[in-house]
């Protein structure tokens, strides 16, 4: 076991003791939510999984970064599997979302801006009134080109600044526990990294509590999803576009509902936690080995 974990803990410290650090900073002086310096930030904070993989691996083991954490672009099918399935599963969760009660299909601008209040400042929803306003189609399709050109370039960068950490180095050290209990333990670490964030209101400004807990179960269900693509691409860097993409096009979920809140409804709530679970039910029938872990990494 201490084979195994000699990488593991210094790796997992060190990302928390980084972005937490940094959280704990920008809120003690006064940072707030809806700004640029959160943006900023939280920029930042993405890409500390990545400082902390290249210092571990590189620096306190003295070994090589591209081979052993995936670093390879040599484009596959399963590149486009990457890229194409997040905004499937947002328009999936947005077909779950109205089977709930009070919630509604609502394409209507009003209700599109109503969703969005309390995720950004009267300003910035007067400027994305204006600007919708003035487009020649509907909003959600421009969110979703928007999305799908976003998803594989700036966003993957930032993506690749996590799936490095949590693809790369943690998954390859992890790999004796097995495709699936390592998966849920990448999973769980990854939501409890997003604590900070999530409980000063980031992804579920309605219910910061129940969101931290929420966004643990999400990131749980989600792990196997992007450990598969990861190892069917046989590279991290289809991790990191998927990762770009589902961040870009996660808002088409919500975009054209009107009800529900953010525990219930988009890809964060129990609607897109419903459409993990029935993916890696899919996922779990499909696999013909016991132990995808097996696969070399």
């Amino acid at each position: 076991m201490k084979e195994h974990t000699k990488k593991i803990i210094p790796f997992v410290a060190l990302t928390f003791l980084l972005s937490w650090s940094m959280a704990f900073l920008f809120f003690a002086r006064g940072g707030e939510r809806a700004t640029s310096g959160y943006l900023v930030m939280t920029i930042a904070y993405m890409f500390t999984p990545m400082v902390a993989a290249i210092i571990v691996q590189k620096l306190i083991f003295r070994e090589p970064l591209k081979e052993p954490l995936g670093i390879f672009f040599k484009p596959n099918r399963w590149f486009l599997v990457a890229w194409l399935l997040p905004p499937l599963l947002a328009l999936a969760t947005l077909g779950v979302s109205l089977l709930f009660p009070a919630v509604t299909f609502a394409p209507e601008l009003e209700a599109m801006l109503e969703r969005f209040r309390p995720l950004v400042t009267p300003e910035q929803l007067k400027q994305m009134e204006s600007q919708a306003r003035a487009l020649p189609i509907h909003p959600f399709w421009i969110a979703l080109l928007q999305g799908l050109i976003a998803g594989p370039t700036v966003n993957a960068i930032a993506g690749f600044g996590e799936e490095l950490g949590w693809r790369g180095l943690l998954q390859r050290e992890l790999r004796f526990m097995g495709f699936w209990r390592s998966s849920l333990v990448i999973g769980f670490i990854w939501g409890v990294w997003h604590a900070p964030l999530i409980l000063k209101g980031h992804n579920y400004p309605q219910h910061p509590e129940w969101g931290a807990l929420m966004m643990i179960a999400w990131t749980m269900l989600l792990s196997p999803l992007f450990s598969w693509v990861r190892l069917q691409a046989h590279s991290v860097i289809a991790a990191a576009i998927l990762h770009g993409t589902l961040n870009a096009t996660a808002g088409l979920s919500i975009l054209v509902v009107r009800g529900g809140d953010d525990l219930t409804i988009g890809v964060t709530g129990l609607a897109g936690l419903i459409v993990l679970a029935l993916v890696n039910l899919g996922l779990l029938i499909s696999r013909r080995r016991p132990s995808g872990a097996d696969e070399p990494l």
